[in-house]
């Protein structure tokens, strides 16, 4: 046979092939390693694009997405006669945002290395701090924060003009635009308009809609009305390049802008208040005062001065050398008088005194009281301030002469006559909204005082005498009230017992379309006593501009009603001088109230600094 031909016995049988078998366990575990493999591989897929998909993607897209607010402007404050009191001025700062920083340490490196170069060619002392503040911020930086780190604010246009071109091309670097608030008048209305500052890391973990650079009031209507000046801020989301430049806007939100605000506040009755409010705190060498000045028809505050005062601008100039000044005046700059100072009133209070005898019938229009130089309760004597005595008094007169014996009477009784005593004197004096505060639309209000034999016993372990009472009657001893507090009832005095909730406010207008919303009037009360009872009250105090100690009034082109007050604070110190007055008489369009502190008699200086007012006003409307 050819040898070629391959017959059956030249192959191995399938028998004889398997003498070097491959494990069947070796392939199982092929099979399952296999199976282990393809299962991660897909968990992992699963977790990437399921699971996790939404993160990841979101961090893609954020990449070259970025949310970036678009400012609301903060709102104006205007006068009652739509003249503004407060601008908002283009400031710039120099930001880095982390997370458009590169990645790697050695790239972050040299783009800082670049940017201390390039201020290099900066005025000396902008680029110096400059450098500093970068460095600082370069320690604090996270990689994973969009949040902006500020390296310096409030540049100017040039200043930041320059560093925008220096930036340009480093990634991370760039120039954000805020409104800064210039204050046009200053000491005048700072008390009242309060100040903005830097919002602080705690107020940014509570108020998540504010960003590092923006600013937040801090007192006054800036501080009562934040959330109507702030507005809204509206965003837009922009495609980024490397180095976090924005290419194209995708979508916005336009901001709301926040609200205008109208004052009741007359800016050239404010102005003439503040400079007589300063002569006669220097005449009387006195070292501070308040004067309000209001509508009794409404509640309206026309003007209202506090003095000292300070420059608000000085906590957008981040001038801490003059804040650590005032700080440290020991006449308290800071202190707005008119709602926070808590003075004893004086002979201020016997109008409210008068009003409260004659309600509870404890006298009446034909009452007299003879007055012969004071009061003797056994070893102690509490005397009129005329030696002598004013003789037969009755209401009318006892307000004209400012007679204590006629009150001494009233308040506490002598002998068989009974006087209100201490609980229906608090009763009263509260009703005409002594120690609550007025609820005007300024922070930081106090509420004054006015101590009771309750409180006597439990604070000063003490009972409660006659004296007491009689010191009471008079407005000395354990009572304080605020300016403002004699402000509101001056005014209730004048329009026959509407108390009104003081206000500051007029108005808001919305930037956008104009819109007004009226600030709606608000009433304590309407009809507190007995309008006759009023109308007798103001009887005597005209007459105390007729004949008493407000008679410097009565050469005015207009016919004043008024009350003096002499507050004596004890020792040898030098009284309060107080005066509260309305205008004209018959239909009082003017309420006005004035407290030096320390100034003496109030007939002696608060009366020439409300007839200066009057001759203003009037002359004025005239």
């Amino acid at each position: 046979m050819d040898k070629n031909i391959l017959i059956d016995s030249d192959f191995p049988s399938i028998g004889d092939s398997m003498v070097s078998p491959i494990k069947i366990k070796k392939i199982r575990f092929f099979y399952f390693f296999i199976i282990f493999v393809v299962t991660i591989v897909i968990g992992r897929l699963v977790w990437l694009q399921i699971i996790k998909g939404s993160e990841y993607r979101n961090i893609s897209e954020g990449n070259r997405t970025r949310i970036e607010r678009i400012k609301a402007i903060r709102g104006l404050i205007y006068d009652s006669s739509g003249r503004p009191l407060v601008k908002n001025i283009a400031r710039f700062s120099l930001l880095i945002v982390p997370q458009d920083l590169p990645a790697e340490e050695k790239s972050r490196d040299k783009i800082f290395r670049d940017f201390l170069a390039k201020t290099e060619t900066i005025n000396k002392d902008v680029g110096d701090k400059l450098r500093e503040q970068a460095e600082s911020a370069r320690a604090k930086i996270d990689l994973t924060s969009f949040q902006p780190i500020i390296i310096a604010k409030n540049l100017d246009y040039q200043t930041a003009l320059r560093l925008r071109l220096i930036t340009n091309n480093l990634p991370g670097f760039s120039i954000g635009i805020r409104a800064q608030r210039n204050y046009l008048y200053g000491p005048m209305l700072s008390h009242i308009l309060g100040y903005v500052a830097p919002v602080s890391k705690q107020e940014l973990l509570e108020h998540p809609e504010y960003s590092p650079i923006d600013l937040i009031g801090r007192t006054g209507l800036e501080l009562y009305y934040e959330e109507e000046l702030k507005g809204k801020d509206g965003q837009k989301k922009i495609e980024v390049n490397a180095l976090g430049r924005a290419e194209k806007i995708v979508s916005q939100t336009i901001p709301v802008h926040g609200q205008d605000i109208i004052l009741t506040i007359d800016l050239d009755l404010q102005k003439y208040v503040y400079k007589i409010l300063k002569k006669y705190i220097k005449l009387a060498n006195s070292h501070a005062g308040t004067i309000i000045v209001s509508n009794p028809s409404n509640g309206e505050i026309l003007s209202m001065v506090s003095y000292p005062s300070y420059d608000n601008n000085i906590f957008i100039q981040n001038n801490d050398s003059e804040y650590k000044k005032l700080s440290q005046d020991p006449d308290k700059p800071f202190i707005f008088r008119a709602l926070v100072g808590e003075y004893p009133p004086g002979s201020i209070i016997k109008p409210l005194l008068a009003i409260a005898g004659l309600s509870e019938g404890i006298i009446t229009p034909q009452t007299n009281i003879f007055s012969d130089g004071g009061i003797r309760i056994g070893q102690w004597f509490f005397p009129d301030w005329k030696r002598g005595g004013h003789g037969n008094t009755d209401v009318i007169k006892a307000l004209a002469e400012s007679v204590n014996t006629f009150f001494y009477y009233l308040g506490g009784g002598f002998k068989d006559f009974k006087g209100l005593g201490p609980q229906k004197i608090r009763e009263y004096l509260s009703a005409f909204g002594l120690t609550k505060k007025t609820g005007i639309d300024l922070p930081g209000e106090k509420s004054g005082f006015i101590a009771t034999p309750e409180w006597k016993k439990n604070h000063k372990n003490e009972p409660w005498y006659i004296g007491d009472t009689y010191h009471l009657s008079i407005g000395q001893g354990d009572i304080l009230v605020t300016p403002l507090q004699v402000a509101c009832y001056t005014m209730a005095l004048a329009n026959n017992g509407t108390l009104f909730v003081p206000r500051i406010v007029k108005k808001f207008q919305d930037p956008a379309d104009g819109a007004i919303k009226n600030k709606p009037l608000q009433i304590v009360d309407k009809d507190l006593f007995n309008a006759e009872y009023f109308k007798l009250i103001k009887k005597g105090m005209r007459e105390a501009v007729l004949r008493g100690s407000a008679r410097q009034l009565n050469d005015l082109s207009v016919k004043v009603a008024g009350k003096t007050g002499t507050a004596q604070l004890g020792g040898d110190k030098t009284p309060h001088a107080w005066f509260i007055g309305f205008a004209p008489y018959d239909n009082p369009k003017i309420a006005l109230t004035i407290l030096i502190e320390n100034g003496g008699e109030g007939s002696a200086i608060a009366i020439p600094a409300a007839k200066e007012i009057f001759s203003f006003l009037f002359a004025k409307d005239k």
